[in-house]
């Protein structure tokens, strides 16, 4: 086993080989990109720590890691955890953390060669961690966004489970768009076909543009986009460096989906999608001024079309936002997984956890309840 500070000291062929092309934000051009462009570095709090495992001097296993100065970009919030050590007069920071940097995405996170099954690999993985969080004085090690089964294996070896929302829309073999919405209330249905409306009311104009469709321009506009969104929203410009979007994204082809809108032929707003082969995920939007229901247009309603168009299983349009669920996203359990170093502190959250699952189990049941969906439809 063996951590390393940056991904370039692993071929981009060897770790390819090992987490495969699907998942797109485990790519060698995703990660290594984060870094290279300055996003994850020790510098911004994200100091690259990625574990490997190899056989017989090959890659067999990997698993992102990360040293953290700060919980800021990662979707699981564990602010009051870092209050309650403070309070005690302990370190909270720095921690360690597997993640997909700033992308709420459930996903695979450790993934295997034919040359090591995951059930054998974790258990060496867990056990390194650990010794690697001692060694050097750590607080604790956190999982996010694993696969449901994932996050009940590392329950069953000890690390507790956390639960959390997010809605997500579910392709229940829908031919169309209007296939879709037959599902709905009258009402609901109505009122969503009014929002589409709209949009080209304002005479807005979208197109969905795939890989090498997005021009150079284009990204230099979304990062402006992007940092629009996140002064608005934040106060800052964001996490993702204009080198990302001009660089990175590019490089993953035709994973990578952007929804255009025009006025009068100049582009005035955009979303940014990844996908998987079963997988949609709505990441990023920014518009240059406000519109009436264009967010939805751009980051819902193209989203879902383009699921439906080429098949695609699922479409996660990103963390929070109650107001998806009128729109026909279902709500669903994310997890996450977390190892604590110091023993009574490590029992106070697994007792956290607990409790707090039931209540996000309480809360998923009620928002489902709102759904748009007529009786027995979905």
């Amino acid at each position: 086993m063996e951590f390393i500070s940056s991904l370039s000291q692993v071929e981009a062929g060897q770790w390819q080989a090992v987490v495969g092309d699907d998942y797109p934000f485990l790519r060698y051009e995703f990660l290594y990109g984060l870094e290279s462009s300055g996003c994850t570095t020790a510098k911004t709090g994200w100091q690259p720590c990625h574990a490997l495992l190899r056989k017989d001097s090959n890659l067999c296993a990997v698993l992102p890691l990360y040293l953290k100065s700060h919980s800021y970009g990662e979707y699981v919030f564990d602010w009051a955890w870092a209050d309650a050590w403070q309070r005690l007069g302990l370190d909270y920071y720095p921690k360690l953390l597997s993640a997909i940097p700033f992308t709420p995405a459930s996903g695979p996170r450790l993934r295997c060669s034919a040359a090591i099954t995951e059930d054998q690999a974790w258990p060496i993985f867990i056990q390194a961690i650990k010794d690697l969080a001692q060694e050097r004085g750590l607080s604790s090690w956190h999982l996010l966004f694993p696969e449901p089964a994932t996050s009940q294996k590392l329950q069953s070896l000890g690390l507790p489970q956390r639960l959390a929302t997010q809605f997500h829309w579910l392709n229940q073999n829908y031919q169309s768009f209007d296939d879709f919405l037959a599902t709905f209330s009258s009402r609901k249905r109505k009122s969503l076909r009014r929002e589409r409306a709209r949009v080209s009311e304002q005479g807005l104009k979208l197109q969905r543009l795939q890989g090498t469709q997005i021009s150079p321009k284009l990204w230099q506009q979304f990062h402006r986009f992007y940092q629009l969104t996140y002064a608005k929203r934040s106060g800052h410009g964001g996490y993702l460096s204009r080198e990302f979007f001009t660089e990175v994204a590019p490089s993953l082809g035709e994973q990578v989906l952007m929804v255009v809108a025009e006025l009068n032929g100049e582009t005035v707003a955009a979303a940014l999608y990844f996908h998987s082969g079963d997988t949609l995920y709505g990441r990023y939007w920014g518009c240059e001024q406000e519109f009436d229901c264009l967010h939805f247009e751009a980051c819902y309603y193209q989203g879902i079309e383009y699921c439906i168009e080429r098949g695609l299983k699922r479409f996660d349009p990103g963390a929070q936002g109650e107001h998806k669920i009128q729109r026909g996203f279902t709500p669903i359990l994310t997890y996450s997984n977390h190892w604590v170093a110091e023993p009574e502190l490590a029992a106070a959250v697994a007792d956290f956890t607990r409790r707090e699952a039931v209540q996000v189990e309480h809360y998923r049941q009620q928002a489902a309840e709102l759904l748009p969906f007529k009786r027995g439809s979905n």
